[in-house]
Formats: C-alpha cells, sequence, structure tokens
C-alpha cells in the first residue's frame, strides 16, 4: 500500500482525526470552563474569548469538508449581496434534507469569517454532548426543549441576550425543526391540508413560533434574513461518515439576502410571510432539480486557511504523546502500555460513532410518531 493510501485508510483516518478532535475539544471545554470567571467582570471580554475558543472546535469539522474530503461549496447569489455578508448579523435559514447541512452552514459562516461567533436554535438534548454541546454552552447558543409552551420564555429570553453581542453573528435556524424523510414528509402534508396550507414538495412545514420571535426579538439587530437552499450535484447523498472517509461532494448552495425590514412584525403576519417563503424555496428546488442551476451567479468564495492551521497546531500538539505511547508500546510491550492503547482507539471510535450517529437522518427527531400517536387517541 502506498504511503498516500495508508493515510487515507478507515482506520488511520478516523483513529488520528477523532483523537484530535476529542482531545483538543475537551482540552477547549476545559480553558472555557475558567473563562465563566470574567463574565461578571467583564462580559464581553468573555464572549469574544469564547468566540475564538468556539472557533478552534467548529473549524476542525469545517477543515474535514473542506480540505480533508475537499468538497466543493458554489454559491449562488447575488454579487450585490455578496459584499455584505460577513459584515452584518443575520438570521440563516436552512433547509433541512441532507446529514451534512449543518455542516455546510458552517463551511458559509467560516467563509465570511464568522464561524466563531454564529449561533442556532438547537435542541436541548445536545447541550449534554460533550465539545459541541458544551461549547454552545459558553457560546449563549439557543436551547429549546420542543415544547413551546415551556420554551417559549426561556428563547426569548436568550435572544434578547443577544442583542449586545459585540461581535457579527449569524443565527443559524432550520425552520422545518427536522431532518426531511418521507415519512416525516407526509405526515406534514396531512397537516397542511387539515389547516389549509399550501403542500410542499420538497420541504416539511415551517415551524413559524420560533422564527416569529427569533424576528421580534432581534430587530434593529440583525440587518437582513438569508434565505439558504442547499442540494448536491449528481443526486449526491452525502454522510458525515462519507467526510470522515474523505469522500468529495459537490454542493451547490443558494442565498438570498432579504431585508429584515420586508419580514412582518405581527406574528400572524410573520407566519404567512414564511410559509410563503417555503412555497418559494420549493420552486427553486423544482428548479434546480430540472436545470441542475439556481437563478443566481455561481460564485466560488476563497478558502481561509485557518481551519487548516487551527487542524495542524492542534495535531502537532497532540500526536506527540500518542506516537510517544506507541514507540513505548513497542519497546516495552506491557500489558499496562498495551490496554492504554487499545482504551484509546475504543474512545475515539466510540465517541466518533456516537456523534454521526446523533446526527443520522432517521434519529433526527420524533417528528411524525407524536402525531401519529395523536391521531390514534
Amino acid at each position: 500500500m502506498d504511503i498516500v493510501g495508508f493515510l487515507k485508510s478507515q482506520f488511520i483516518c478516523h483513529l488520528l482525526i477523532c483523537y484530535i478532535f476529542i482531545v483538543s475539544g475537551l482540552i477547549i471545554n476545559f480553558i472555557q470552563l475558567f473563562t465563566l470567571i470574567l463574565w461578571p467582570i467583564n462580559k464581553q471580554l468573555f464572549r469574544r474569548i469564547n468566540c475564538r475558543l468556539a472557533y478552534c472546535i467548529s473549524s476542525q469539522m469545517v477543515m474535514l469538508l473542506e480540505w480533508w474530503s475537499g468538497t466543493d461549496c458554489t454559491l449562488y447569489t447575488d454579487p450585490e449581496s455578496y459584499h455584505k455578508y460577513g459584515k452584518e448579523n443575520a438570521i440563516v435559514i436552512l433547509n433541512h434534507n441532507f446529514e451534512i447541512d449543518f455542516l455546510c452552514g458552517w463551511n458559509f459562516c467560516e467563509r465570511f469569517g464568522v464561524l466563531g461567533s454564529s449561533k442556532v436554535l438547537a435542541k436541548k438534548e445536545l447541550s449534554y454532548m460533550p465539545i459541541i454541546g458544551w461549547m454552545w454552552y459558553f457560546l449563549e447558543i439557543v436551547f429549546c426543549k420542543r415544547k413551546w409552551e415551556e420554551d417559549r420564555k426561556t428563547v426569548i429570553q436568550k435572544l434578547l441576550s443577544l442583542r449586545d453581542y459585540p461581535e457579527n453573528f449569524w443565527f443559524l435556524i432550520h425552520c422545518e425543526g427536522t431532518r426531511f424523510t418521507e415519512q416525516k414528509h407526509q405526515i406534514s402534508m396531512q397537516v397542511a391540508e387539515a389547516k389549509g396550507l399550501p403542500k410542499l414538495k420538497y420541504h416539511l412545514l415551517p415551524r413559524t413560533k420560533g422564527f416569529a420571535v427569533t424576528v421580534q426579538c432581534l430587530r434593529n439587530v440583525v440587518s437582513a434574513v438569508y434565505d439558504s437552499t442547499l442540494n448536491f450535484r449528481n443526486n449526491e447523498n452525502p454522510t458525515l461518515l462519507g467526510v470522515l472517509n474523505g469522500k468529495k461532494y459537490h454542493a451547490d448552495l443558494y442565498v438570498r439576502r432579504i431585508p429584515l425590514e420586508e419580514v412582518p412584525e405581527d406574528e400572524q403576519e410573520c407566519s404567512t410571510w414564511l410559509h410563503k417563503l417555503y412555497q418559494e424555496k420549493d420552486a427553486f428546488q423544482e428548479e434546480y432539480y430540472r436545470t441542475g442551476t439556481y437563478p443566481a451567479v455561481p460564485i466560488l468564495p476563497p478558502h481561509r486557511p485557518w481551519t487548516l492551521l487551527n487542524w495542524l497546531f492542534w495535531a502537532l500538539l497532540l500526536l506527540y504523546p500518542l506516537f510517544k505511547l506507541l514507540i513505548n508500546m513497542i519497546n516495552t510491550g506491557s500489558s499496562l502500555t498495551l490496554a492504554s492503547f487499545a482504551f484509546v482507539i475504543i474512545i475515539a471510535s466510540v465517541g466518533v460513532r456516537w456523534m454521526i450517529g446523533v446526527t443520522e437522518i432517521n434519529k433526527g427527531s420524533t417528528y411524525g410518531n407524536n402525531d401519529n400517536k395523536q391521531k390514534q387517541k
């Protein structure tokens, strides 16, 4: 086996990448814990430091997409809007069809320098997830239980706290609430029919309350909504495991900049506006499947080197003790050394498999199951 083939073998890939990500992530989480002493003294300094620390974690995921798998992400947008990206606060609406759509969203953030400060509306369970979930806690991410009666007060409080955020940030939101599957789509369209809403072919019905509250709380802080529609060429079905294995994909991301002044303030009008937006997104999907392109100018934003440099820094820092352990294992052959090395492999493998499992489409939500139970009552 040649050296390139050896280095890209699944075993070496998983071991080294997972080892670096998990160990560096836990180190950064530990450092973030100590930054809590800054909150009562200088909240804005706390925020700026945690933006940089969070970047050290999330940029490793983007590095896998950009540099390891070599995935291309072509941006389709208006050239006038392009020059505003990264220079203003924005709400980014993403469709939710693929396992790596969140990673492509992060890639979008990275290309315009807002990855470290990007925010999401995430399910509460993710806050308990080591590394990424704990990182999000220090980034003041908005977590919700998907029970609006319980979530409303907490979500409003968290969103209002972002009004004085010292860095430009993008608030990424999946209005569908869960990833698209045929089963979920069928149930979603039954709901649309019952409520007299237009049916969608390629999306689930958007959940409007969270979006309306986000707009209300961030108005006059956020400048625009970036309506983003992601697709992959040649009917590719990308997975996080595929990216980890170095498989290259070809993504097309269509982004429309909509000034926030065009989004209604009234909650019911905002809900109607969002439903109309998703009808337009459906039409864009239809056009893409028919022609393989979007109605905008294709632009390939330049790679920034920082994701790769950050990963190389952690690799150089953390691979030395790993290789030293290997050498000791070979030289001594002691049972303790062998057990330690086996433990590292098991932890790395189990850790990455668990994180991949969290992202799998069929494990993304109980959406539809609850509706079926209600119908059966």
